[in-house]
C-alpha cells in the first residue's frame, strides 16, 4: 500500500455532532480534538510524514464571540495536554496562517510547543490557524512585491510563488479528506491542492478515527494520479 506523504483534513461537523446530541457546540469541538489525537497517532503508525488540519479559518471570527473565545481556550488546553503525547510519539508541531492575529496567550503556547517539538522526526502535525487560502496567496504576492522593490526578485514562476506561501517548507498534500459530506474546499490550501486526491466522507469529524483514515488511504490507492497527463 502506498502511504500519502502529506494528508490534509477539513475537519467538518463538530457543531452538527453536538447539536444531534443536544450538547453545547464546544462539546463537539472537544470531541473533535480527540479525533485529531487519534488521527495523528495513526499517521505516525502508518508513516505519513505531514498532516495538516484546518483548525480555525479567518472566516471563523464571524462566529459568536463566546464560541470563538472558547475555541482559543480549547486550543491552549489541547497544546498543553497533547505536548507529552507529541513528544512520546516523536511528532513535530507546526502552524500556518496569520498567527500574529491570534490571542497573545495562544501565540505563546503555540510557539513554546513548536520549539519543544522541533527536533522530532516522525509526523509533522501542521495546524492551520487563522488561515485562509486567499489570504495566503495575497501575502505571497505582497512578499513578491517587497522583493521586487528591494531588487532581489528573479523570475516569477510557480516555484517563486510556492516559496513565499506559508507552506513553503512542506510538500503539497497528496490526499485531502473532508468530513460531514460537504463538497467544497472552504478556502483551504487553494494553491497547494491543484493535483490532490479528494476523499469525502459522511462521517462527522468527532466520529472520525484511525479506521476511517486507513479507509481513506485505501481508496487513495485505487486512484491513478496523472497530473494532467495521460
Amino acid at each position: 500500500m502506498t502511504v500519502p506523504r502529506h494528508i490534509a483534513i477539513i475537519m467538518d461537523g463538530n457543531g452538527r455532532w453536538a447539536r444531534e446530541r443536544n450538547l453545547p457546540r464546544i462539546k463537539g469541538h472537544e470531541q473533535g480534538a480527540e479525533s485529531v489525537r487519534a488521527v495523528t497517532e495513526a499517521c505516525v503508525e502508518l508513516g505519513v510524514e505531514f498532516l495538516t488540519v484546518y483548525a480555525f479559518s479567518t472566516e471563523n471570527w464571524k462566529r459568536p464571540a463566546a464560541e470563538v473565545a472558547a475555541l482559543f481556550v480549547l486550543l491552549e488546553h489541547f497544546i498543553a495536554q497533547e505536548l507529552p503525547t507529541l513528544m512520546k510519539n516523536n511528532v513535530r508541531l507546526a502552524a500556518i496562517g496569520r498567527l500574529h492575529e491570534l490571542p497573545d496567550t495562544c501565540q505563546r503556547a503555540l510557539a513554546e510547543a513548536i520549539a519543544q517539538t522541533a527536533a522530532n522526526t516522525a509526523t509533522t502535525l501542521i495546524l492551520a490557524l487563522n488561515y485562509s487560502g486567499r489570504a495566503e496567496i495575497i501575502d505571497a504576492v505582497q512578499a513578491l512585491c517587497a522583493d521586487a522593490a528591494a531588487g532581489t526578485l528573479g523570475d516569477i514562476d510557480q516555484d517563486a510563488i510556492s516559496a513565499r506561501l506559508y507552506t513553503a517548507p512542506y510538500p503539497d498534500p497528496d490526499l485531502l479528506i473532508r468530513t460531514s459530506g460537504e463538497m467544497r474546499l472552504s478556502n483551504f490550501l487553494l494553491w497547494q491542492l491543484s493535483y490532490t486526491e479528494i476523499h469525502v466522507t459522511e462521517k462527522l469529524w468527532p466520529d472520525f478515527g484511525k479506521d476511517d483514515l486507513r479507509a481513506a488511504i485505501a481508496e487513495f490507492n485505487k486512484r491513478q494520479r496523472r497530473y494532467g497527463g495521460l
